[in-house]
C-alpha cells in the first residue's frame, strides 16, 4: 500500500529536530540560520571563508535590522556554532544547502559551489538526516548531486535519508516580506522525504506549499524569476513606448494597477541586478538548449534585460544632445551603485555597466552611494563621492536611491536624468 505525506507526519513528529547545519552563510544562509536558531533550533553555520564568519560574528554583515538583533544575541550562544569545518555537518540532524548558483561569462551555469558543497554533504551524510537544498538551479539538480550520489553509497531515500528541493525566497533588504511571512515551495523525493523536510521548513515559516518531487520545486522558482523578468522587460519597453508619446510611464502604469484583477504593477528602471533575475532565467534556457527546445519570449527578456544599460546611456546622451552637449568630457555622476535600495550588494548591479559604458563614450564619471564606500569597474578600483556637489556635474544619473539619506544637494544640479522614474516625487525626502 502506498504510503501518503499525512502518514508520515507522525514519522516527521517522532524525529525531533535538534540542531540544523546550513552549508553557506551568505546573504541567504545567514537569515535562514538565524531564522531556525530564533525557532528554537541548534545552527552549525558552516561556511569556507574564514573572513566571512569574522565578518557575521562581529556583525558586519548586510542584513535586516530584525536579523542584526537576532545575530547580536545568536553569536554569544553555544547552540549557534560558526565553522569552516565542512565534517560537522555530519552531527546535524537536518542540512540546508544555501550557496550560491552563478553564470559564467558565457552564460552558462556555473554550479562549482553547489557542487562541491553537495560533494561534501555525501561524503559527511549519515543515516536519519533530512537534507534540503535551497540554492536555484535547472530542474533535476537535487536528483543528480545528492539522490543519485546517495543511492550510489547504499543508502534507501525515503527510507533511511530523507532529500527534498525548497528554493529560498528570501529578499534582501525587503522588510515587508520577511522569510517568516513567505510561503516556501517544498517538494521531496517520496512523501516521507516531504514530511521530514516540512518540519525544517516550517521552523522558517508556518506556509509551506508542497508540491509533488523536487524537479517541480525547482520549475517553480525558475517560473517565478522568469516570470519577473519577462514583465519588467515590458515594463521597460512600455517607459520608451511613453517617453515617444511624451507620457509618464508611472501614472500609465498607476492607472492600470488600479483595475483590481488581471494586471500586476511592474516598474521600469535602469536595469536589473542581484542574484535571482540576470540569472536564474538562463539555468532555463541552458536546459531547454540541451533538449533542442526554445522559449522565444523568455529569450528576447532576457536579451532586452541586458541591452537595458546601453538604452540608460543613449538617453543621457540625448539629455546631453538637447542641451548642445556631448558625451566626451561631461562630468556625469551614477546615483546609486547598488542593484536595489537598501543593501550594500552590487551584484551585476546595471550600475556598473552604466559606469563603464559611459567612461567608454568618453565621459568623465564619479558615483555617489551611501552604501557603497568604492567598486571595481573596467578601469579598476572607483571610490565613491563621499559629498557631492550637484554644481559640480553636468549630469546626475538616478539610478538607486538609498532609503533614510538626503538628495537635497541634486537641486544644484543642472541636469537630472532620473533611471527609475520615480525620484522627482520624494526629491527632497530623507
Amino acid at each position: 500500500m502506498t504510503s501518503t505525506v499525512a502518514e508520515y507526519q507522525t514519522v516527521a513528529e517522532l524525529n525531533k529536530l535538534a540542531s540544523v547545519a546550513v552549508i553557506g552563510m551568505g546573504y541567504v544562509g545567514l537569515p535562514t540560520a538565524l531564522g531556525l536558531h530564533a525557532g528554537g533550533v541548534g545552527v552549525i553555520g558552516i561556511d569556507l571563508s574564514q573572513n566571512r564568519l569574522d565578518s557575521i560574528r562581529s556583525g558586519e554583515v548586510d542584513l535586516i535590522e530584525s536579523d542584526h538583533r537576532r545575530l547580536e544575541k545568536a553569536v554569544h550562544q553555544e547552540d549557534f556554532q560558526l565553522t569552516t569545518d565542512s565534517a560537522r555537518m555530519g552531527e546535524a540532524d537536518a542540512v540546508l544547502v544555501c550557496v550560491p548558483t552563478g553564470l559564467d561569462e558565457y552564460l552558462m551555469p556555473d554550479l562549482g559551489p553547489l557542487e562541491s558543497a553537495c560533494a561534501e554533504l555525501i561524503a559527511h551524510a549519515r543515516a536519519g538526516q533530512t537534507l534540503i537544498l535551497t540554492s536555484t538551479s535547472y530542474v533535476g539538480t537535487a536528483e543528480r548531486l545528492l539522490v543519485k550520489p546517495l543511492l550510489a553509497k547504499g543508502f534507501k531515500v525515503g527510507r533511511d535519508i530523507f532529500v527534498a528541493s525548497s528554493p529560498e525566497r528570501i529578499d534582501p533588504g525587503n522588510v515587508t516580506h520577511t522569510q517568516a511571512e513567505t510561503p516556501r515551495v517544498l517538494g521531496g523525493v517520496t512523501p516521507a522525504c516531504t514530511a521530514m523536510a516540512q518540519r525544517v521548513i516550517n521552523v522558517l515559516t508556518p506556509a509551506v506549499h508542497c508540491v509533488s518531487s523536487p524537479e517541480t520545486a525547482e520549475m517553480t522558482k525558475l517560473f517565478e524569476n522568469t516570470f519577473r523578468a519577462v514583465n519588467i522587460a515590458l515594463a521597460n519597453e512600455f517607459a520608451e513606448i511613453s517617453d515617444g508619446f511624451a507620457i509618464d510611464p508611472i501614472e500609465v502604469i498607476d492607472a492600470a494597477a488600479s483595475k483590481p484583477y488581471g494586471f500586476m504593477a511592474f516598474h521600469p528602471g535602469p536595469g536589473v541586478g542581484g542574484h535571482c533575475i540576470p540569472c536564474d532565467p538562463h539555468y532555463l534556457l541552458w536546459q531547454l538548449r540541451a533538449t533542442q527546445s526554445n522559449a522565444p519570449l523568455v529569450t528576447q527578456a532576457m536579451h532586452a534585460i541586458a541591452e537595458r544599460p546601453k538604452q540608460v546611456v543613449e538617453r543621457v546622451l540625448n539629455t546631453l544632445s538637447r542641451d548642445g552637449k556631448g558625451m566626451a568630457g561631461a562630468r556625469i555622476l551614477v546615483v546609486g551603485v547598488t542593484y536595489k535600495p537598501g543593501v550594500q550588494d552590487v551584484r551585476s548591479s546595471s550600475a556598473l555597466d552604466i559606469l563603464d559604458l559611459l567612461a567608454a563614450k568618453g565621459a568623465k564619471v564619479g558615483y555617489y552611494d551611501p552604501l557603497v564606500p568604492n567598486v571595481r569597474v573596467t578601469g579598476g578600483a572607483l571610490d565613491g563621492i563621499a559629498e557631492p556637489d550637484g554644481g559640480d556635474w553636468d549630469v546626475a544619473l538616478i539610478h538607486t536611491i538609498q532609503p533614510g539619506h538626503s538628495y537635497e544637494w541634486l537641486a544644484d544640479c543642472d541636469t537630472v536624468v532620473d533611471a527609475t522614474y520615480r525620484f522627482d516625487r520624494a526629491l527632497f525626502a530623507n
